[in-house]
């Protein structure tokens, strides 16, 4: 009887394994934006159906389901990423030419402040609501910089001992970063606004996007040509997945358990499946465009958005930034959708 009872003891605490879905993403839209400067960062706002999308000196504001331009923030030199804080009605840019955030109105887009940060080149940028603190991951300093919401003011600044990327906030107090350079990640308590544990993702290097799975406490890091998939509490690298050339960010879908990674070098999006929080089976590689590196979900439709342009290759680049030229007025929207077969 007793063999009984530990069978039927390890059977309920062993997760089960959920089948790959038969699914598969395809580019459904193009659309031409236009307009001049590079871009970083995309955010996409559920509540207004916007999608913030940074050019270099502005942050272009869309309708993703019309490729329509709604709206822009202005003054936001060296922009990197938006972060959106609905409870506040506010959103926040980094600004990595002059180190400052920008705090705008998210119904009217106008500016509400500017923020010197101190720091150099604010790159990744997180709101954190239960401490309703945002932070700026800074580049050039290996640092980043707390600041309350609610009162536009600078709390602190956390040494993190390397290059700092992007990062991810679990809902709980607690704010994830990749460091690039040291190819770790490092977990802060918002709160208390301390570094309470270095994360090494080990042959996962030089991490850039960084995601999470919330419920079941999985970071998906991108790293170079894979995805890592770290146990958020206890740092354990539990998968590496293969992906394309030139991973630069990475999301998840709570709504179907999938996980990105896209992939401006090979112009592709891998389709990763969280079967169980420690099993994952690679779905695809879905033909994107070249140079579509930074991406967003929207979690009602399933939807991935991309930007990127057209790109001439450089024969004789001086440099990894000028291995292409980007065509004027190319810039584009990219709408992946998926298809359940």
């Amino acid at each position: 009887m007793k063999w009984f009872i530990v069978l039927a003891a390890l059977l309920v605490a062993t997760p089960v394994a959920a089948a790959a879905p038969a699914v598969s993403y395809h580019l459904a839209q193009t659309y031409v934006l236009g307009g001049t400067g590079g871009w970083d960062y995309l955010t996409y706002d559920s509540d207004s159906h916007r999608l913030f999308v940074s050019r270099a000196t502005h942050v272009m504001v869309v309708d993703p389901r019309t490729g329509t331009i709604v709206g822009d923030v202005p003054n936001t030199p060296g922009v990197h990423g938006i972060a959106l804080a609905p409870n506040l009605g506010r959103g926040f840019t980094s600004n990595g030419t002059d180190g400052t955030v920008t705090v705008f109105d998210l119904s009217t887009l106008a500016t509400i402040a500017t923020i010197p940060t101190g720091a150099k080149n604010p790159d990744g940028i997180a709101y954190d609501p239960v401490s309703s603190r945002v932070f700026t991951f800074n580049g050039g300093s290996n640092d980043a910089t707390v600041i309350d919401a609610r009162t536009n003011a600078v709390v602190t600044t956390i040494p993190l001992g390397g290059r700092p990327e992007f990062p991810a906030v679990d809902g709980r107090g607690m704010v994830y970063d990749n460091v690039e350079s040291t190819s770790e990640i490092v977990a802060i308590d918002a709160r208390s606004a301390k570094l309470t544990a270095r994360f090494p993702l080990r042959s996962c290097l030089h991490p850039s996007g960084l995601s999470i799975d919330a419920q079941h406490r999985r970071l998906f890091a991108a790293c170079t040509g894979a995805m890592g998939v770290v146990d958020a509490d206890s740092g354990k690298v539990v998968a590496t997945i293969p992906t394309g050339a030139g991973t630069d960010a990475t999301s998840y879908d709570p709504a179907s358990g999938l996980a990105f990674a896209s992939n401006g070098r090979d112009a592709t999006l891998t389709v990763v499946h969280e079967d169980a929080p420690n099993q994952f089976t690679l779905v695809e590689n879905a033909t994107t465009a070249l140079g579509a590196r930074t991406m967003a979900l929207d979690p009602q439709t399933g939807d991935i958005y991309l930007v990127t342009a057209k790109l001439i290759a450089n024969p004789h680049p001086t440099s990894y930034r000028d291995r292409y030229t980007v065509v004027p007025g190319t810039f584009e929207l990219l709408v992946m959708h998926r298809s359940d077969q």
